[in-house]
């Protein structure tokens, strides 16, 4: 797991995506530095299906639709991270059709990042998102009679878990499904 979140060369291809509140994406930003210096072609993309399912105003995107992201005066000065790089150049909005609307939901974005996920070529997606999100996207998705521990907890902010998103049709839907068995805490947990 370490070594495809890495995107070392004898792994599984791999694609970073993010949801498009700043936390998120400074989050990733920091957490992939190494990952993206080594690989400046490589972008994280931005997708608002990932946003944060709140009411909060923390849980509304800031950057308007299109846009590159901006650097925050803290990211700036951060030694951590060269942030305006990174959101200048390696930061792909052309999916971030800007905040979620109001006729949409929770699931709805689970549902368009489901379909995103199978339509993409890469073996992995590498998510950025919140700890909310991922926890009703678990409890969505895993079987009902799943008594699975991310159905109740959130991830650990910081934290990092893989899984296996199955994908079936019946009656001419597509219908998904998390893999219990495959959920693996690479780190922090729930």
């Amino acid at each position: 797991m370490l070594a495809i979140l890495r995107g070392e060369a004898i792994t599984p291809s791999s694609k970073i995506v993010c949801s498009n509140l700043r936390r998120a994406i400074s989050t990733i930003a920091a957490g992939f530095r190494e990952r993206l210096s080594k690989n400046t072609s490589e972008s994280i993309v931005i997708l608002p299906c990932l946003q944060e399912i709140s009411r909060n105003p923390d849980a509304l995107a800031i950057t308007p639709p299109f846009t590159p992201v901006t650097a925050s005066w803290i990211e700036k000065e951060s030694t951590i991270a060269d942030f305006k790089q990174i959101y200048a150049n390696q930061c792909n909005v052309s999916l971030h059709n800007g905040n979620k609307p109001v006729k949409s939901n929770g699931l709805i974005r689970m549902m368009e990042f489901n379909e995103y996920a199978f339509q993409q070529t890469e073996d992995v997606l590498i998510c950025g998102g919140h700890s909310i999100w991922f926890r009703s996207f678990f409890k969505t998705f895993l079987p009902y009679d799943s008594t699975h521990v991310s159905k109740t907890r959130k991830i650990v902010n910081g934290g990092t878990v893989a899984f296996t998103l199955l994908k079936t049709e019946h009656d001419g839907k597509s219908v998904y499904m998390v893999d219990p068995d495959s959920i693996f805490v690479v780190y922090g947990g729930f």
